[in-house]
């Protein structure tokens, strides 16, 4: 019986080099696009044409509201920063994907994601891509019982070695720009786009760690821990928002130095691979190349992270990824961090 797999085919040349590849390892391959509401479906189209694979759409705009937009908007009135692509591959994309491959009776589903799953004597794991653009950080949410189903043909793969084998098939996007904004605000103004869907909160008080005020912010949503950019208060130092506080509608400013935390607390623990009380593990406390070492505890449905270097700004919303050298353990959203 040959291999099938459904493939999400975005219409860039990652997914369109993932599309090859698989045909290339002997799979039958069936490209299947998302529509988001913002077009694109012509460009993915062409894409599976080129490589002569079947190509199918499916209409993901609800799902992306109520699972995606809709609490991404309320995350940033609550004073949180959201990860929506974190929670878009668990709750839709995904999910989109294997109703596909159902239709179909595909074995596998398959994504340009630059991660690998391995084989473990625990079963099959995810892991972090094999170079730089590591992109496992955002699927860590994804169930455990998927895993066994899910191909990453360009785990393995630089980007620049994709662009390359793009290139020499002929793939017509092997040029084509990286896209790096969240998929559904294409012009990444992400405030705008909140102001455009109503109920915002409106302006309030900068003040300082002893609610001294400091001047006006254009509404907390267009604020984020760490943050130093566009506050446009004078001061003889540089400012960073350091918290921010949606009952009071202000926001915290300060000079940095009590951004450090050295404990990190999330809640709805993702466990992908064993993970005992007490273990040792390394954790990725937003979408970077930063890790830091820490200890991990549960504590109800979620857990504790008591970091043994301090890190910078752990900011409520965003995913607390934890992994035993390549392998992603699991995952918590960030809910509260103690400062040092």
């Amino acid at each position: 019986m040959a291999k099938t797999v459904v493939l999400g085919l975005s219409g860039g040349v990652d997914s369109a080099v993932a599309a090859r590849l698989l045909v290339e390892a002997g799979y039958t391959v069936y490209g299947h696009w998302l529509d988001i509401g913002l077009g694109g479906r012509e460009a993915a189209a062409e894409v599976a044409e080129s490589i002569g694979i079947p190509f199918s759409a499916g209409d993901i705009r609800q799902e992306l509201e109520t699972e995606v937009m809709a609490p991404f908007q309320r995350d940033y009135l609550a004073g949180r920063t959201p990860l929506p692509c974190a929670r878009c591959n668990p709750t839709v994309k995904f999910p989109a994907l294997f109703r596909r491959a159902e239709e179909v009776g595909a074995q596998f589903v398959a994504t340009g994601h630059y991660a690998r799953i391995r084989q473990t004597e625990h079963g099959p794991a995810l892991c972090r891509g094999a170079h730089t653009n590591d992109q496992a950080y955002m699927l860590a949410r994804l169930p455990g019982q998927w895993l066994g189903r899910l191909l990453f043909p360009i785990g393995g793969y630089e980007k620049t070695q994709v662009r390359e084998l793009a290139r020499g098939y002929g793939i017509p996007v092997a040029d084509k720009p990286d896209s790096m904004e969240i998929c559904f605000i294409p012009q990444g103004d992400y405030a705008t786009w909140l102001d455009q869907r109503g109920q915002v909160p409106p302006p309030g008080d900068f003040v300082d760690r002893d609610g001294n005020v400091l001047g006006r912010h254009l509404g907390i949503h267009h604020y984020t821990i760490g943050q130093r950019r566009g506050l446009g208060i004078p001061a003889a130092h540089r400012l960073f928002v350091s918290a921010i506080r949606p009952e009071e509608n202000q926001v915290v400013l300060s000079d940095g130095t009590d951004l450090m935390a050295d404990a990190v607390w999330g809640e709805a623990l993702n466990l992908l691979a064993p993970l005992e009380e007490g273990a040792e593990v390394t954790v990725r406390l937003r979408h970077s190349k930063t890790e830091t070492p820490a200890v991990f505890y549960r504590e109800g449905s979620g857990g504790r992270l008591e970091l043994k270097l301090p890190a910078r700004a752990p900011t409520p919303g965003q995913l607390a990824v934890l992994y035993d050298g390549e392998t992603v353990l699991g995952s918590l959203w960030i809910t509260k961090d103690r400062r040092v």
